[in-house]
């Protein structure tokens, strides 16, 4: 097994294998003859971390005019573009390139039966990929069209204004703590001596593992126990609950549970898993379930059971800003540490552990740290409304609240099963749904649930209905494109307005009609 490596200090950075796409990756991404600028006298901002809230927040920022460093100590573009959204979708594609051409059949299309996977070439185009979409990420992007200094090196707070960077102080008005999140580890006895695999190293695999255990039945176990299921590997999912996406509409869940079954990934539920060990050439895993000792070997096993932040080596006691090593940075709705000069954003403080909350957060951040002193009106994270997806097949897409969220408030559910969509009947995907809560009596839309092969495109008209103020009557009044599956949310809306029809608007109808023959 190959995996990244991630110097902590000044070392070259190596991203297995090194390849011409890889070392691409890193000239734009921590370019091996980087020199770090001669720091300015004092900056706006210092922001540390370039993931996609330092990104976006350093920026913007220096887009305003700010005097901006970014510090990085990795690669830049963070968990996204090298260990997350951009290589796990783009497996994702080529895995359902696969099952498009299992069930070519169903739509008249002829194919054989033997379906050759070439997994080093799926991987290469990862890799391609991902080197080309870095371009957006680079360093000497950054410093050249935004004009902000970067910096690579380990940083930490060295002062009450100041941060220490490869031998050099950067001094700072306003600070932002951008440095990400980690794969949450696991205290299973035996997993750390056989090496197992997580999002920042499985990305690296040239050749496809046989047999896979996943530990986690959340959106990045069952994003990629379905990929790779699809590209070949015999499949073995623990869940330590019972049934998978255990945060998401249970419906929903129950879609994704009976499809991995039907596409012959094996579910362990409930699995308490005792120990790990080596046999051979084998990863044995020893585990409990439904009452009854098993163990199961494998090739390798991939751990994706959530995130923990990266508050480590920061020294952030010495500046007053308050931490939680599992919660991660304590920040106010505005962003604020405990420390008013210094804000945390992203992965590293929030619950929300999406690329887009940490891009729409980081806009917050630049207006709170820079303008707030000249009474703009600071922007409060609980303003936001999130939407969020998990890219399985098909997909689990959501926004604003669930049923069980709502305190109180008596909601109404408008239901739309993909069974009753025209597009969706035509594309051979009628597996799904579209769930629609409103406040009961009104059209105010509270939340919604969708399942469809691209739910996560569908719900943008929630989102943005939610965003604007906007509730199932404008809904109902928009022309939807026929035949399109977002028309189920137009259906959704229709099934709103059935319900004003009431028997005294009924009667006074009816009576006029009636006059009118």
């Amino acid at each position: 097994m190959s995996q990244a490596v991630f110097p902590p200090t000044d070392q070259p950075i190596s991203v297995p294998p090194m390849d011409r796409y890889n070392q691409e990756l890193i000239e734009n991404l921590h370019p091996p003859d980087w020199s770090n600028p001669e720091p300015a006298p004092c900056y706006n901002l210092v922001v540390i971390g370039a993931g996609t809230a330092g990104l976006v927040t350093a920026a913007g920022a220096a887009l305003l005019g700010a005097k901006v460093a970014l510090v990085e100590k990795h690669l830049m573009g963070g968990d996204c573009t090298n260990v997350g959204c951009v290589p796990s979708k783009t497996m994702i594609r080529s895995a359902r390139v696969v099952a498009d051409i299992k069930y070519a059949e169903k739509f008249g299309v002829g194919t054989s039966h033997y379906i050759d996977i070439d997994f080093p070439a799926v991987m290469e185009r990862l890799r391609r990929i991902r080197a080309a979409i870095s371009l957006h990420d680079s360093a000497k992007r950054f410093q050249q069209e935004f004009g902000v200094d970067v910096f690579f090196g380990n940083a930490y707070f060295s002062g009450r204004n100041t941060v220490e960077v490869a031998h050099k102080t950067l001094r700072f008005k306003k600070a932002v703590i951008a440095t990400g999140s980690s794969p949450k580890k696991l205290s299973i006895p035996g997993l750390e001596e056989v090496q197992y695999l997580t999002n920042e190293n499985v990305f690296s695999l040239t050749r496809r593992p046989n047999r896979l255990a996943v530990i986690g039945g959340g959106y990045i176990g069952c994003e990629l126990a379905q990929t790779f299921r699809r590209l070949g590997s015999e499949v073995i999912l623990l869940q330590k609950g019972s049934h998978l996406l255990g945060r998401e509409d249970a419906d929903a869940a129950a879609i994704i549970q009976k499809t991995f079954v039907r596409e012959g990934i094996q579910l362990i539920l409930e699995a308490n898993i005792h120990h790990v060990e080596r046999q051979d050439v084998n990863k044995v895993i020893y585990y409990e379930a439904n009452g009854k000792q098993n163990q199961l070997h494998v090739d390798e096993i991939l751990v994706g059971v959530g995130r923990s932040p990266n508050v480590e080596n920061l020294n952030l006691e010495s500046v007053g800003v308050k931490y939680d090593k599992q919660k991660g940075v304590i920040v106010n709705d505005y962003l604020q540490t405990t420390n008013p000069r210094i804000y945390a954003v992203g992965d590293v403080c929030m619950e929300w552990k999406f690329t887009h909350a940490a891009d729409a957060a980081a806009r917050i951040v630049i207006q709170n740290a820079l303008f707030s002193v000249l009474g703009l009106g600071r922007k409060k994270l609980s303003s936001l409304t999130m939407p969020w997806c998990t890219y399985t097949d098909p997909e689990v897409a959501h926004v604003g609240m669930y049923p069980e969220q709502a305190q109180g408030i008596e909601i109404d559910t408008y239901y739309i099963p993909l069974n009753e969509v025209d597009r969706a009947i035509i594309d051979g995907e009628p597996e799904g749904f579209v769930k629609v809560h409103v406040k009961k009596g009104t059209d105010k839309i509270l939340g919604a649930t969708i399942v469809a092969r691209h739910a996560g495109e569908i719900i943008n008209e929630i989102t943005l209905a939610i965003t604007n103020n906007l509730g199932m009557k404008a809904i109902a009044k928009t022309i939807h494109p026929y035949p399109t599956q977002a028309e189920a949310i137009r259906k959704a809306a229709d099934a709103y307005n059935r319900t004003r029809l009431t028997p005294l608007v009924k009667k006074i109808t009816s009576s006029w009609l009636s006059w009118q023959r």
